[in-house]
């Protein structure tokens, strides 16, 4: 039966121009927020570098990523376009919220509240990079925004939305399977059961494995890969992910809505109009429990939070209606806007390297100097990994032009961040790859190579001139990376001239054996 409760009201033209206000603030901050000392981020080269290797499937994520970087390097390429589709997502994020909180018969004092709460928050950070996290946030808050349309009039039109949705979302980040497992059996658990058991959920489930047959099928062609990525994930990085540390971020992310968040949960049965959308309260809970049992990074859980902001602050202006709770109103304005204040201080890259290592202390009480591999460092990971790139693809060109032989030389890399700063910063067009992630798939071996530039991590001096130096007429240490704050601080370029044997040959070998480690289907 139709909810008559749903249909929305004429709205007034100037809500449409206060949403734009938060929209262009919106980019604003996302240009802004980031020292000019600051390069790309080491994910965001090989994002780039999909977009010239499309195909159904990567070593590293999904193919959406892959068509937002082609159009990227349709438009130029540029640093402005780079960081111009993060922030759009973060724009569409905080558009569907919008429009979540009037679908709900949110007045004007809870889309205010709601658009603070998504415009100061940590999606302005995540908004900063070209990474699928972006896109996965939108996706997340798009495929719940669905699910409110459909318990409020229970249209099956709706189940096929949602299926679009949730393909495109897998096919960013296989992420949102998180979601599905988290909503689901919150359905199930309510008295909306009903809506999971109607037979148009057959259609709208051959319509979601219809869209992502593409990359299901390269996955399978490959021998499953992505298998192999979540097992590396686990063995460094996951392990070190704790349950408590997991919880007490989820209350840093949007912690200026948290009271918000808090009041639309409570809402979902002390506020009559939320009963029809209980089971969202039965998929919060769920979803932060299996990202738990499955030791998921804490930011991995982000994008299930704009929607509940969307509840909270409908939840949040109905409670304070009355004259005696009014002061609410101010309460919820304000703890956005102080919250961005203490985070703008520590959370972005606004300050210079040599700042933050003469102010550890204040980075170091929000658990900013915790690296992936569990450690303190000087600054934090993500900072370190936006230094020494221009450096890097300098030097290499240096060592490039020297061996005088553009054609005949090979510039191969110890990881993938190397590779990709080396193709997006280099001024002779040097197309570096590396055996790490998708690179691995990118080499060009129909041709004679007679030199190399080998870019090794720092440490390993003596074992590559002891390994790769016998094959060459001519082996040196052409430069390393000399930047202190800069993850690849160390990295050693080498330079090896006039090779004794078959360069090409060697590399295609090497290319099956690191193949026959993720699969034996993959090669």
């Amino acid at each position: 039966m139709e909810n008559t409760n749903w249909k929305r009201k004429s709205l007034p033209l100037w809500r449409f121009w206060v949403l734009g206000a938060f929209v262009l603030v919106k980019f604003i901050l996302q240009y802004t927020l980031t020292d000019p000392v600051y390069e790309l981020q080491r994910d965001e080269f090989l994002h780039l570098d999909l977009g010239k290797h499309l195909a159904w499937g990567y070593l590293s994520v999904p193919p959406f990523t892959s068509w937002v970087a082609w159009l990227i390097n349709a438009l130029g390429n540029s640093v402005f376009w780079v960081k111009f589709f993060p922030a759009l997502f973060g724009a569409l994020t905080l558009a569907l919220v919008w429009s979540a909180i009037e679908a709900l018969g949110g007045d004007m004092f809870a889309l205010v509240l709601g658009a603070m709460g998504i415009t100061l928050s940590v999606l302005l950070r995540l908004n900063l990079l070209f990474q699928p996290n972006s896109a996965d946030v939108l996706y997340w808050t798009a495929f719940y925004y669905v699910a409110i349309r459909y318990l409020a009039d229970e249209k099956a039109k709706w189940l096929m939305v949602g299926a679009v949705v949730l393909a495109f979302g897998f096919l960013n980040k296989y992420n949102v399977v998180f979601q599905l497992m988290g909503i689901v059996p919150a359905f199930l658990v309510t008295a909306k059961r009903h809506l999971f058991l109607r037979k148009e959920v057959i259609g709208a489930g051959a319509l979601g494995l219809a869209l992502v047959s593409g990359n299901l099928w390269w996955q399978y062609a490959n021998g499953f890969p992505v298998v192999h990525h979540l097992s590396e994930l686990s063995e460094r990085q996951l392990v070190h992910v704790k349950p408590a540390d997991f919880l007490k971020s989820q209350l840093f992310f949007f912690a200026g809505s948290l009271p918000v968040i808090v009041a639309g949960l409570a809402g979902f049965f002390a506020y009559r109009p939320f009963r029809l959308y209980q089971p969202f309260f039965w998929a919060f809970f769920f979803t932060i429990a299996i990202f738990i049992f499955f030791r998921a990074k804490d930011y991995y859980a982000i994008g299930l939070y704009p929607i509940y902001i969307a509840f909270g602050s409908v939840a949040w202006s109905a409670f304070s209606r009355s004259s005696f709770w009014r002061i609410l109103r101010p309460i919820g304005l304000l703890l956005p806007i102080l919250v961005f204040a203490k985070m703008y201080q520590v959370v972005f890259p606004n300050k210079s390297p040599a700042y933050i290592a003469a102010n550890p202390d204040k980075y170091r009480a929000f658990g900013l100097l915790r690296w992936e591999d569990g450690k303190d460092h000087t600054i934090p990971q993500d900072f370190a990994d936006m230094l020494g790139w221009k450096e890097l693809a300098r030097k290499v060109d240096d060592a490039f032009a020297d061996l005088n032989a553009p054609g005949e030389t090979l510039v191969l890399c110890d990881n993938y961040g190397q590779a990709g700063a080396i193709n997006f910063y280099s001024r002779r067009g040097i197309q570096a790859v590396s055996f790490n992630a998708d690179y691995l798939n990118w080499f060009v071996t129909d041709r004679p190579y007679r030199h190399l530039i080998r870019v090794k991590n720092k440490g390993s001096q003596a074992e590559e001139l002891a390994t790769t130096a016998p094959f060459f007429n001519e082996a040196r240490i052409a430069d390393s990376i000399a930047n202190p704050f800069a993850r690849e601080h160390g990295t050693i370029i080498f330079s090896f001239r006039d090779a004794r044997i078959d360069i090409s040959k060697r590399i295609e070998e090497e290319i099956r054996d690191r193949k026959s480690e993720i699969s034996p289907r993959y090669l």
